[in-house]
């Protein structure tokens, strides 16, 4: 079977979802990711998204 609609969530997304994410600041990553840091929600990235669940991020 054909994968013809993977990703189509994030192809209506302004840019395709990509960005610069605000903990890291790596540019060009997708950032879809909502959390709470410092208390604002803001979309970060896989990466940090893990690492802020583990502990290792703010």
């Amino acid at each position: 079977m054909s994968k013809a609609h993977r990703g189509k969530g994030i192809r209506e997304l302004f840019a395709h979802g990509r960005g610069v994410c605000p903990v890291c600041k790596r540019e060009n990553v997708k950032v879809l990711y909502e959390k709470e840091i410092a208390g604002v929600k803001t979309k970060i990235c896989k990466v940090c998204k893990a690492a802020v669940a583990n502990g290792k991020a703010v």
